[in-house]
């Protein structure tokens, strides 16, 4: 497998926001959203074995671990990377764009799905086939870059009944929207959502690679 980056640090986003955390990032991505902060991650990397991987990650002496990307399932290999980790006593997290289908990822796993919005300019690209295969232990995130990017997650949600099926996190994208906007939208609405801000941007700047 190519593999951008293995580190750790405190995971940034998503309801497991502020715990230590191992992420194994692979390289390779098949969009181009217009926000997009790991560019890095498009080409970067280098040749892994499975089982360097699950060493590197044992090592890191962390139970908590996400694969990320660049976009993951590009890697047929990382359906058997998924199932390794989680035998090897692994929380797994998956973080994957919505273009490509989450069906037959292992259900032990909780998939971080980043639906793009129209802001990103990659909405077009998403497989709508997903919202049907998430499950109650999943979390669907909306990186939003203004106010027409809400209104759109929210009818994504009203349509879909997202609020009775998974976690749903709302992210402002960093430095495009103001989090007090999409809060105060938030309220507003009585949204059953999360605010998912980037706190890692925020504890270690928002340029710095491998946190």
């Amino acid at each position: 497998m190519k593999v951008c980056e293995i580190f750790t640090s405190i995971q940034g986003e998503s309801s497991y926001a502020g715990l230590p955390c191992t992420f194994v990032r692979l390289t390779g991505c098949n969009l181009r959203c217009s926000y997009c902060d790991t560019v890095y991650a498009y080409t970067d990397g280098s040749e892994l074995s499975i089982e360097e991987i699950a060493a590197a990650v044992k090592n890191a002496g962390i139970s908590l671990v996400e694969i990320t990307g660049g976009e993951p399932l590009l890697q047929g290999e990382v359906h058997r990377l998924i199932s390794r980790l989680i035998d090897d006593g692994c929380r797994m997290l998956l973080e994957t764009n919505g273009s490509l289908s989450i069906k037959e990822v292992d259900p032990r796993v909780v998939v971080i799905l980043d639906f793009k919005t129209p802001g990103s300019g990659m909405s077009g690209e998403m497989d709508f086939s997903n919202l049907d295969y998430v499950r109650h232990t999943d979390e669907i995130k909306f990186v939003l870059t203004g106010s027409d990017d809400y209104v759109w997650a929210k009818e994504i949600i009203r349509k879909n009944h997202l609020s009775a099926r998974c976690h749903l996190l709302l992210s402002p994208a960093y430095g495009m929207l103001p989090p007090e906007d999409l809060a105060k939208w938030m309220l507003e609405d009585r949204l059953e959502a999360r605010l998912n801000l980037q706190i890692h941007k925020y504890i270690f700047g928002p340029d710095r690679r491998g946190v």
